[in-house]
């Protein structure tokens, strides 16, 4: 048996990201609340990362940074980025380089309904733009997010980097009544698998965070009735309402070493409704009460 007693006691891996630097994509809100990209972002500066809150809309990336800043100075910084522009994802990741050194972390959040209809309805230039959007975009920061983090040091508990890709819970099953975003969706779940083996060997992990009918500015931005929040409430095994931090926490958790050994992975944080899918009413609600309630998208 070999000498190492390492295995006796290995090191303990730690939540802290302290001298991480990370980007978020659509790390503002559609409107003012807690969405998704922002709750990624401030819970990442928590951690101890340095976060580049990158949202086309630049006066709601400066919220979001602005936020952070209040509560951990100097760890948010807005960023203006339209991520289906490939020059300015190449640029977001060289001002990670140029300001910090370093890109640990990227989150790519960004994400539309994108247009309804069925294969026979859709406006397929609308479509393509959904595409490019949901997609294509995640694709573009990947290609020079993963060359920036191959420039760390490999550590032999964290490794180079993570990935975070955000889909949704009908990326997983469809049924939606548009064909464009559980489409989309869908690919983003199998581009993560193919990233996650793609990438292990330079000791970049990327996984899939898939929220489920969270209640986000996204939603409540536009209104909502009281009856149709309820009846999403109530389509999850735990009967409780999800909100922007539940996938931000997510998020936090695979971008940390605590999933050190976790990769290509698809998380589901939907409360329960994936698990029993058929639970009083849950596989109809998608399809018929709220056919535009698409929740995760900042």
């Amino acid at each position: 048996m070999s000498s190492d007693t390492t295995y006796l006691n290995p090191p303990r891996p730690s939540g802290s990201l302290e001298g991480r630097v990370a980007i978020v994509t659509g790390a503002g809100s559609s409107a003012d609340g807690i969405g998704n990209g922002r709750a990624a972002s401030i819970l990442l500066a928590e951690s101890g990362a340095t976060v580049l809150c990158a949202d086309i809309n630049l006066s709601s990336a400066q919220t979001t940074a602005q936020m952070i800043n209040d509560e951990f100075p100097n760890r948010g910084l807005a960023v203006q980025l339209d991520v289906t522009n490939e020059e300015e994802c190449k640029n977001v990741v060289q001002m990670a380089l140029d300001r910090y050194g370093r890109l640990d972390i990227l989150v790519n959040n960004v994400g539309v309904g994108g247009p309804g209809g069925t294969a026979v309805e859709v406006d397929l230039a609308k479509w393509a733009q959904g595409l490019e959007i949901n997609v294509t975009s995640m694709v573009a920061m990947t290609k020079y997010a993963v060359p920036a983090m191959e420039k760390n040091e490999r550590h032999p508990i964290s490794g180079r980097g993570s990935i975070v890709n955000i889909s949704s819970v009908s990326g997983m099953r469809g049924g939606a009544p548009m064909l464009l975003y559980p489409t989309s969706k869908g690919a983003i779940i199998n581009m993560t698998r193919s990233m996650a083996a793609h990438h292990a060997p330079s000791g970049i992990r990327v996984n899939c965070v898939c929220p489920g009918m969270l209640y986000t500015p996204m939603l409540f931005g536009n209104g909502m009735d009281p009856s149709v929040r309820e009846a999403r409430r109530e389509r999850s095994l735990l009967k409780t309402e999800g909100n922007g931090w539940d996938c931000g926490c997510a998020v936090r958790f695979l971008a940390s070493d605590e999933a050190r050994w976790i990769t290509g992975v698809i998380l589901p944080v939907d409360a329960g409704s994936t698990a029993a899918p058929n639970v009083e009413g849950g596989g109809s609600l998608y399809s018929t009460l709220v056919p535009k309630a698409i929740a995760e998208d900042k």
